[in-house]
């Protein structure tokens, strides 16, 4: 019996054979799950990542009656500011994660292995995506909760939206970059120290001709003057070509992350290029241009808003608003029916005219208060709803329904008018006494004090104060039949406010009858 040896025609893998590309990008797959769950084993990430959210859910629990009209076109621009802290975080991880092998003496170890050093970069690069991930999932939440609510007013943008998520993305890559190029732990704290410095100097020398620059700054972070919105078409904001720039920064630190590592690729050299022709895109996209159309369509917004508004009618009244503001012209009209309500004479059949103003001198979104309408019958509305927004509204109406125009309340009104004017604002009020306070500067119910409106407010002596709080403790069917009985005496400037508290069948104030006292 014979045997015979097989022949092995196949020749054997040497030690020396490179592995194949599929498996090349399977195992810089691993490792980047791999840091990624180290990232989320490190302190800093957790805490910031939860204080993150937390802020968040305080926000969207608020109890500010405004908050039921959130205007979109700022919520986008308030998820902004919040991921800083996080982005932190996630920079400073993950110039650690990249720093760990030199910490721990163990760079000479990785020669053996077959992955190159520039995947290995790659791979700590791809491990700060899924926090960037998270970052969108809760601006995206936070968005998306404010534009369900029934009162919400306009829209978003994505440019703004992404922001906080490229941020966050661009902090982990910075990390990973001065890791390779400084492969220090002092280094992340000195970058951020410098880079604050410089954000502050670059600050001081952009004049107003120049604040475009700005734009180059990565962190747009909206911060509010003080202003209220206005329609989105007047921002003048170039978020989607600011968000191309971020993205494709991104893209080009990622390329110098591997090209300092040695990752020298056709592959790399080409998406190198492709980078910085989107930086460079979005940096040319962000350069203002017809600046003079943009400053005229706030002009035209500010002065002459009937010219870019659209009007609705209910009850005779007209309501007219910017096109983002055309769902909640019938809140409108509830308040000011409301108010008509206790009114009489010809104001109880009063057609009135609400029109929304906004105020742009010195740019927008920019504190100011609006000058009162002297067209009769015309009632200013603002941009934001809500809160106490409403009986600062109902202030306005009722000024007009007795004094005709909102000019009236430009001089100190020590006669019955004020106290008719609060009254018809208070008398069908839910909640009176808390409204006549909340209305007030002072945020009191004694003494003189000025009334909030969309224009100017309404000043109240200390006699008129104690007229009204009394008429709050009357029934209110009662008041209401006296003030419409007599009301061509209560709307004449001729009537003192202790004649209107005769007519009213109140106690005549003990004190003087001056305004502003």
């Amino acid at each position: 019996m014979s045997t015979t040896t097989p022949t092995i025609t196949e020749s054997a893998r040497t030690l020396t054979e490179p592995p194949r590309e599929g498996r090349r990008t399977g195992a810089v797959l691993a490792l980047a799950r791999f840091e990624a769950r180290e990232l989320l084993h490190q302190i800093p990430v957790l805490f910031f990542f939860a204080l993150y959210v937390l802020l968040i859910v305080l926000r969207l629990i608020s109890k500010d009656g405004m908050d039921d009209f959130p205007v979109l076109n700022t919520v986008d621009r308030r998820t902004q500011a919040a991921p800083l802290l996080f982005a932190l975080a996630v920079f400073i991880c993950a110039n650690a994660a990249a720093l760990r092998s030199r910490k721990h003496g163990t760079m000479q170890q990785f020669g053996v292995l077959a992955m190159e050093p520039w995947r290995r970069t790659l791979a700590h690069v791809l491990s700060v995506i899924p926090y960037a991930g998270l970052t969108a999932l809760a601006v995206a939440a936070e968005y998306t909760r404010e534009a369900l609510k029934p009162g919400a007013i306009g829209h978003g943008s994505f440019g703004e939206l992404a922001v906080g998520p490229l941020s966050v993305l661009l902090a982990g890559i910075t990390g990973v970059l001065l890791a390779r190029l400084l492969p220090s732990s002092f280094v992340p704290i000195l970058f951020v120290i410098a880079v604050y410095l410089l954000g502050i100097l670059v600050s001081g020398l952009i004049d107003v001709d120049q604040e475009w620059v700005g734009w180059l700054d990565p962190i747009q972070v909206f911060s509010s003057s003080g202003g209220d919105p206005v329609p989105t078409d007047l921002l003048g904001r170039p978020a989607d070509w600011h968000a191309l720039y971020v993205t494709g920064l991104c893209a080009v630190l990622t390329c110098a992350a591997l090209l300092v590592a040695g990752g020298r690729t056709r592959a790399v050299k080409a998406a190198t290029a492709l980078a910085l022709a989107a930086t460079a895109a979005g940096v040319i996209g962000q350069i203002p241009r017809d600046t003079a159309a943009l400053d005229a369509a706030r002009r035209t917004a500010s002065d002459s808003p009937e010219k870019v508004q659209s009007c609705s009618t209910y009850d005779g009244s007209t309501y007219c608003s910017f096109p983002e503001w055309s769902g909640v012209r019938d809140d409108w009209a509830g308040v000011v029916d409301r108010v008509r309500s206790g009114a009489g004479g010809t104001a109880a059949e009063a057609r009135l005219t609400v029109r929304q103003r906004i105020y742009t001198d010195g740019g927008v979104e920019t504190d100011g208060a609006l000058d009162a309408s002297t067209t009769p019958g015309e009632v200013t509305v603002g941009t934001r709803w809500g809160g106490n927004r409403v009986p600062e509204f109902a202030v306005g109406v009722a000024s007009v329904l007795v004094g005709g125009s909102e000019d009236v309340t430009t001089e100190p009104m020590c006669d019955a008018r004020a106290v008719t004017i609060m009254w018809l604002v208070l008398g069908n009020d839910p909640t009176p006494t808390a409204t006549f306070q909340n209305v007030r500067l002072d945020d009191s119910t004694s003494g003189s004090g000025v009334v909030l409106a969309p224009t100017n407010g309404l000043s109240l002596s200390a006699a008129q104060t104690t007229v009204i709080r009394e008429l709050l403790d009357q029934p209110r069917a009662e008041m209401t039949a006296r003030v419409k009985a007599h009301w061509t005496e209560l709307a004449s400037a001729k009537t003192t406010t202790a004649q209107a508290a005769k007519l009213l069948g109140v106690e005549v104030p003990k004190e003087t009858d001056q305004c502003g006292e």
